[in-house]
């Protein structure tokens, strides 16, 4: 049964690696016997990790680029290419979010946001899908949303992006099926991250989101290994475009009112 689970001899590309999720993530798959390549903005922060994977025995690299900017990303994925990096298991985790009513958003804004949650996506999942076409095995994770299948006041064009992650998801799964590799999507929910602090830090809102979650409370990072190592390996080798909440039950019982700024 740990051989399922394991993956020892695979290399694993996580972004967004420096901090919340992506970091932990990276270290559970380090635990799960994976090489890391760890991509995100912050050089050093990936650093950090990379020396608490390193002292676990594994082998781990570092990429600074940040998704928002496509030509960095291109860069990014060719020099990655060009040093013959191996990558059986990507995990395109990084994003960013943002609040706001439609009538009063931007398109700079909206840009901004289909650049990093998906545009940069697609160019990772598209060059670096090639190897794993080629070597007959590859995982792809992409990370959704609990509003990825849904509607939420104030989030246009991140429920936006995520609907388009998830559509994107299920696509690349169709066209890799034939060759071996599996792409899937995770929705998180409410996770006690950085990048959920405005939401996990206002009172008010944090109240009305916990009460709106099945168990009650934020989900803690580490909860989100699981999951994913799943997805890596071979026990998830018959699940393919597939998004698998992974939200402490929200979204099946999600009803949220309008959260109005205090």
């Amino acid at each position: 049964m740990g051989r399922l689970f394991s993956l020892e001899g695979r290399t694993a590309m996580v972004t967004g690696a420096s901090r919340g999720l992506g970091h932990a993530i990276a270290l559970g798959l380090a635990e799960a016997g994976a090489s890391l390549i760890l991509a995100a903005r912050d050089a050093a922060k990936l650093e950090q990790t990379a020396e608490e994977i390193r002292a676990m025995g594994r082998e781990a690299r570092t990429i600074a680029f940040d998704l928002g900017d496509l030509g960095a990303v291109q860069a990014a994925i060719d020099r990655l290419i060009a040093e013959g990096a191996r990558i059986d298991v990507l995990v395109n985790n990084g994003a960013i979010g943002g609040w706001g009513a439609l009538h009063e958003s931007t398109l700079d804004h909206w840009e901004t946001m289909f650049d990093v949650n998906v545009s940069s996506m697609y160019l990772l999942c598209r060059d670096l899908s090639r190897g794993m076409v080629d070597r007959k095995w590859g995982r792809i994770i992409n990370f959704a949303s609990y509003v990825a299948d849904r509607g939420r006041p104030n989030l246009s064009a991140y429920t936006a992006s995520k609907h388009a992650v998830l559509g994107l998801t299920r696509a690349i799964a169709a066209d890799l099926a034939p060759h071996g590799v599996t792409c899937n999507a995770i929705a998180p929910g409410f996770f006690d991250t950085d990048m959920a602090a405005p939401t996990v830090g206002h009172p008010q809102r944090a109240k009305i989101f916990r009460d709106a979650i099945a168990l009650g409370r934020f989900g803690d990072p580490a909860e989100m290994v699981g999951p994913v190592r799943f997805l890596a390996s071979e026990a998830s080798g018959y699940i393919t475009g597939h998004m698998l909440p992974v939200d402490g039950g929200v979204a099946n019982i999600l009803s949220l009112p309008v959260v109005v700024e205090t």
